[in-house]
């Protein structure tokens, strides 16, 4: 990786401090991240709503467990962040063939539920290793942060459903005081699959503006991981020290 050309001012930092770079890569990218994945997570979204004729549980099952192909794209907009490259649907469907299809029964068979796979989702998408190489890379970066991965995987889970519960409760307080309709009711027996299909797009609504951020704390924990093991902030300054500059005469 070239150095050089990071964009991001890395330093070492307790592993929970790393998951406010994340947040503050999404807020200085949101442009390219939202651009990215809206869409795509609109069409997940259709495709998962149009499975309540199979059953009424299918719509949020899929969209839960495609997330992690989601996430995909959302860690190929951070990479480019990362050396300061905005991003556009062009570039992602450009990449599509490394980014949607690359080792996908893995993503969403035995990685899906690990409770550190935004942590370390770059290594299988980033680093191109394979076998043997890339188990020892895996332990590698998990040795002593395997709990520290797990807690932001955790809190990022309770955040979701909080945001869940209290879109739920939203439509409650808007209900008029006199209302004759019973909304627990609906939630419980709606007819015709509409509180399936309500459930199912208030989840849509909850990833599009979670995920992102739960994506960069992985991420951003996975470089500070790389800082520990490889000092790239060390390198930063000392490249920054001795750049010679524009307008030096030779």
């Amino acid at each position: 990786m070239q150095v050089d050309a990071l964009a991001v001012e890395l330093r070492p930092r307790p592993m929970m401090e790393a998951t406010d770079l994340g947040a503050r890569m999404v807020q200085a990218n949101a442009a390219s991240v939202w651009r990215c994945y809206t869409p795509l997570l609109l069409l997940a979204t259709a495709a998962a709503l149009s499975s309540i004729a199979i059953a009424d549980w299918l719509p949020g099952l899929l969209l839960f467990w495609l997330k992690p192909w989601l996430d995909r794209s959302l860690l190929f907009v951070l990479a480019r962040a990362v050396f300061g490259q905005a991003t556009r649907w062009s570039d992602l469907w450009s990449a599509q063939r490394g980014v949607w299809w690359s080792r996908l029964p893995s993503t969403l068979s035995i990685r899906r539920l690990s409770p550190w796979r935004a942590y370390t989702q770059p290594i299988y998408q980033l680093e191109g290793q394979a076998g043997a190489t890339q188990r020892q890379r895996r332990a590698q970066l998990l040795q002593g942060h395997r709990i520290a991965a797990t807690f932001m995987h955790l809190a990022f889970a309770h955040i979701e459903m909080a945001l869940c519960l209290g879109c739920v409760a939203l439509l409650v307080w808007l209900m008029p005081a006199n209302s004759h309709f019973d909304l627990f009711r609906w939630l419980r027996h709606g007819d015709d699959h509409t509180s399936t299909l309500a459930f199912a797009a208030i989840y849509a609504v909850v990833m599009l503006l979670l995920e992102p951020f739960y994506v960069a704390a992985g991420f951003a924990m996975y470089l500070n991981r790389r800082v520990e093991l490889e000092a790239w902030d060390i390198e930063q300054t000392f490249r920054r020290a001795f750049e010679a500059p524009a307008d030096a005469k030779p």
